[in-house]
């Protein structure tokens, strides 16, 4: 695999995983915003799990 297509793979994964982690601040704060604290248990447990913590 030449040097471009690295960097261009590299570049889209980081870009995908800052997606995934607005998403998720998103989603959590939202979560907070209405008391729901079982969500927010879950919520967590997905970013614990997508190792974005």
């Amino acid at each position: 695999m030449n040097k471009n297509r690295q960097e261009k793979l590299a570049k889209a994964a980081s870009t995908y995983r800052e997606s995934l982690r607005k998403n998720l601040e998103h989603r959590l704060e939202a979560a907070r915003a209405q008391g729901n604290d079982k969500l927010v248990r879950q919520i967590e447990a997905e970013a614990n799990y997508l190792h974005m913590n």
